[in-house]
């Protein structure tokens, strides 16, 4: 697996080159991650209710095609985006949603803090606050979009939208429990967790 580090980016440019990249390959293109912060932007996902987003004031809001509602990507936020064949893997959606969300989880236990997935909303929940989001497109077998962790940034667009559409869920992030990693810092150990998980033997790091 290649993991590319993309730096902080504008939203848009980054969607149109994942899109680009599933368009483009084929059966033996390398699986990759892509690691990037994002300047701040309000996402709405393909079934996503206009009504979540509250007030969104200066922030751009952005409806674009993966699952889900309405979250905020913004800098101190590390995400991490998985353009994997899942037929290659034999992986099925809610086994792949379910391993992203694992390796969260074994991520923050290697710090002592113990948390949760939640099958009816994905994303990796510590004390009821979510500190990760998750939403996926797949087409033709292959995935794009992924994953957002809170590191070490501003929570306060979060008040300004029903993240994931649940009207008054708290959100958390590393920092406020006790991690002191820049987000780019963790993501070499959560990489390293997401291949554990679904079975990749090796990763291949480019700097962009």
């Amino acid at each position: 697996m290649r993991v590319r580090v993309l730096g902080q980016q504008a939203y848009l440019p980054v969607l149109q080159q994942m899109q680009d990249f599933t368009r483009e390959r084929t059966a033996t293109t390398v699986d990759e991650l892509w690691l990037v912060q994002h300047l701040p932007v309000f996402t709405l996902g393909r079934n996503g209710k206009p009504e979540h987003v509250l007030a969104p004031g200066d922030i751009p809001v952005v409806p674009i095609d993966r699952g889900g509602q309405v979250t905020y990507h913004g800098p101190g936020q590390l995400v991490v985006y998985l353009l994997l064949d899942i037929r290659r893997k034999a992986l099925g959606v809610r086994e792949l949603v379910m391993g992203i969300e694992q390796s969260i989880i074994t991520l923050l236990a290697r710090y002592g803090i113990t948390a949760q997935g939640d099958r009816e909303a994905p994303g990796v929940y510590v004390q009821g606050s979510k500190i990760a989001a998750l939403g996926l497109r797949v087409t033709r077998g292959y995935t794009y979009h992924g994953l957002s962790l809170n590191v070490a940034m501003d929570l306060e667009p979060f008040q300004r939208i029903n993240p994931c559409g649940y009207a008054g869920l708290q959100v958390t992030q590393c920092r406020d429990l006790g991690i002191d990693q820049a987000p780019f810092e963790l993501a070499g150990e959560l990489c390293e967790c997401i291949a554990a998980q679904l079975g990749y033997a090796a990763l291949d790091w480019c700097q962009d």
